[in-house]
């Protein structure tokens, strides 16, 4: 987005999709620093925010030659910051911020970039930095009901950017493939699955992260299919490897599918045309 704001542009940005994840991240922002202490999360927030502006505006500058106001990098900054554990070095944050979205310059397609930016940076710093996940954002150290805070924005969110069914359909085979394997296997094996922070986790992931616009699909029937998708690879991942980083692993995985169907339609698209 061109550095151009107006009163009415700026009502329009916060009605958008970004506009409206700003608002929704600042609120549980909020809410779970009103239990961390703003005093250990601020320093992780602001780092990763300013990190992931301020590569954002030098990258575009310097291949496209234009200023940006990096609306899209704050939101990554600020997921990247609200996953990470509070208690991680500074230049963890901010680093993997750098990262994630310096990734969507490296993987990009003719359309968009490929992967979400703020889980494949996660994924990186996990293997780099040996990082940990707390998921302190999505309120796991809240008192049980405030899971209905989580529920209620995130349901909000995903309508706004017409996502439901994909959110829906992930959360529904997520959860009954950890449910199923309780049932015929060994129970206290999947059990931290139903347990804060994993539960938070989930829903964070489904609400904020998996349905992200330019990484995944409009039309309905692909929405349940890549939903489908990032369930089966996040419980695939967790199942073999138990890898603190499954869920992002079944994002990355949904993308890479999703930016093969576009492929393959845009193929199908051309064939028609000649």
């Amino acid at each position: 987005m061109i550095i151009h704001r107006t009163p009415r542009a700026l009502r329009r940005f916060f009605r958008s999709p970004k506009g409206y994840l700003l608002l929704a991240l600042i609120a549980l922002i909020t809410v779970a620093s009103a239990v961390e202490g703003a005093a250990r999360t601020a320093p992780g927030i602001l780092g990763a925010v300013a990190a992931a502006a301020l590569t954002d505006v030098a990258i575009a500058r310097w291949r496209r030659g234009i200023w940006l106001v990096p609306d899209g990098a704050v939101l990554t900054g600020l997921i990247v910051a609200m996953i990470l554990d509070p208690a991680e070095p500074l230049h963890v944050p901010i680093l993997t911020a750098a990262i994630a979205v310096a990734s969507k310059y490296v993987f990009h397609s003719r359309w968009s970039n490929v992967f979400n930016p703020a889980a494949l940076g996660l994924v990186a710093a996990y293997f780099v930095f040996g990082s940990a996940q707390s998921w302190w954002g999505a309120l796991p150290d809240l008192p049980a009901p405030a899971i209905l805070i989580l529920l209620g924005i995130g349901v909000l969110v995903a309508r706004h950017v017409n996502k439901l069914p994909m959110a829906i359909t992930f959360l529904g085979v997520y959860f009954g493939l950890f449910t199923l394997t309780a049932f015929v296997g060994d129970p206290a094996r999947v059990a931290e699955i139903f347990r804060a922070p994993d539960v938070h986790a989930a829903l964070f992931f489904a609400f904020f992260m998996l349905d992200d616009p330019p990484t995944s699909p409009v039309r309905y029937g692909d929405q349940v299919t890549f939903g489908l998708i990032g369930a089966v690879a996040s419980y695939a991942v967790f199942i073999s490897l138990g890898a603190v980083y499954f869920l992002l692993a079944g994002a990355l995985i949904a993308n890479a599918w999703e930016t093969l169907r576009r492929i393959e339609e845009l193929s199908r698209g051309r064939a028609t045309a000649t």
